[in-house]
């Protein structure tokens, strides 16, 4: 079948379950490329990951490409975020060997994770877990998006200066260890650069590290259709709707049989 532009146009923006299923396809490809990125930095000098480097590449050439073709004013796209992140993840994939410092930069493709509202639609309407649980899922994902582009910094400045941190993981074992305070002591940042570096962690991982993990399994907002207005999210002890002002009557822990 020949590929139009409204044809195309429709599986990124359609409400039919052929670009429901494709909008969920390219979301697991997301998930799992991130997830690739991060083992691969424990094995960059084998040549299968060269490969299955340029074949992550097609399709997210392929999508870039068809996100200009069918804008309606295509040069916006370059004020976008996840625009440029995609194209410095083509950049390291195609040419790894040339900018082998950047190539941390690949995680920032966990900015997509979930930031389409065409996606969040397509979850809220097919899911009844998603729909129960969206602040908190979304929570989770700002989570570890802020976790990932924690470590990609420590990655980035440390990574050939050193000895312990010789892949991601190992940043990533670091940035946990500051972010929850934990600091075990068995890695640590070198230089002047890298102490103040652990300061900026430690202060983040205070302020907005341990409230991020407060919103996960202390959501500040409860799910209850108000009868008048319809609004769903509410104050955990709202008495009265924040919309039309309808006194509520939200059921809460510790309420009777």
């Amino acid at each position: 079948m020949t590929l139009t532009r409204q044809s195309v146009r429709a599986l990124y923006h359609g409400t039919d379950r052929k670009a429901r299923i494709f909008r969920f396809a390219f979301l697991v490809f997301d998930i799992a490329s991130v997830v690739f990125f991060i083992a691969s930095s424990m094995a960059r000098e084998q040549a299968w990951v060269f490969w299955v480097d340029a074949i992550i590449a097609v399709p997210i050439v392929l999508d870039l490409a068809a996100r200009f073709w069918i804008a309606t004013h295509p040069w916006r796209l370059f004020k976008q975020l996840t625009t440029w992140t995609d194209i410095i993840v083509i950049i390291t994939l195609i040419l790894p060997t040339l900018f082998d410092s950047f190539l941390f930069l690949r995680v920032l493709r966990a900015l997509r994770v979930l930031r389409s509202y065409r996606v969040l639609a397509d979850l809220r309407r097919e899911s009844d877990f998603f729909r129960r649980n969206e602040e908190v899922i979304q929570s989770i994902v700002n989570l570890v998006v802020f976790v990932f582009i924690m470590t990609a910094i420590v990655y980035v400045l440390e990574v050939h200066r050193n000895p312990k941190i010789t892949n991601y993981v190992d940043a990533l074992y670091f940035t946990i260890t500051a972010l929850t305070t934990t600091g075990f002591g068995d890695i640590t940042l070198e230089g002047t650069s890298g102490r103040l570096l652990s300061i900026v962690i430690l202060l983040v991982g205070v302020a907005l590290f341990l409230r991020l993990v407060q919103t996960i399994f202390r959501p500040p907002h409860v799910n209850y259709e108000c009868p008048d207005c319809g609004l769903r999210r509410h104050d955990m002890d709202a008495v009265h709707c924040k919309h039309c002002g309808r006194l509520l009557h939200i059921p809460t822990e510790g309420e009777g049989d």
